[in-house]
């Protein structure tokens, strides 16, 4: 557990997947082609706090809809990639555009998708339902799974061991 403490205190950057890690991963289709996720207000809530504590937060996901972008679109600063087909290229892009190393970036994915853009983090996580081969490569593993937590859970850890979570603010939307 040290060694992932150390590896937190030099998080600057949160990038997460979309469905699977801000959502439990099931799309609900309407008649008319929209499409649902559920998303968790507790992952929202931290989200919207790191940006306040001038974290870098970011989504890099091959998925669409019109409501994953309104969901975030009122977090200032936050950065929302969708329909992104190569996610290495878009994260390097990120990195390069930020001015970020590696051990800056801590990567939240579920799935194989995600499984080059992680190598790339200096922390690699996966929610508690992520697949085999994503926990395999993970430094950690939340006990919660995608879209019930799991982004609250690793935001919340950095924070505090960087000795910024529930500070001032803490109590504001």
């Amino acid at each position: 557990m040290e060694k992932i403490k150390e590896k937190l205190s030099q998080i600057t950057t949160f990038i997460f997947d979309f469905d699977g890690v801000l959502s439990d991963g099931k799309i609900y289709v309407f008649p008319d082609g929209d499409q649902i996720r559920a998303t968790s207000v507790k992952d929202g809530y931290a989200i919207q706090y790191a940006l306040k504590k001038g974290y870098h937060v970011a989504i890099i996901s091959g998925g669409f809809s019109d409501t994953m972008r309104l969901r975030y679109k009122t977090f200032p600063g936050m950065d929302i990639f969708l329909s992104v087909p190569d996610k290495v290229a878009k994260l390097n892009e990120y990195m390069k555009e930020k001015g970020l190393s590696r051990e800056q970036v801590l990567i939240m994915g579920d799935d194989i998708p995600d499984y080059d853009m992680m190598q790339l983090a200096g922390v690699k996580c996966s929610p508690a339902d992520g697949a085999t081969e994503i926990q395999a490569i993970a430094d950690y593993v939340s006990p919660k799974g995608g879209g019930c937590g799991c982004v609250r859970d690793v935001i919340e850890q950095t924070l505090k061991v960087q000795g910024k979570w529930f500070g001032e603010g803490a109590c504001i939307w």
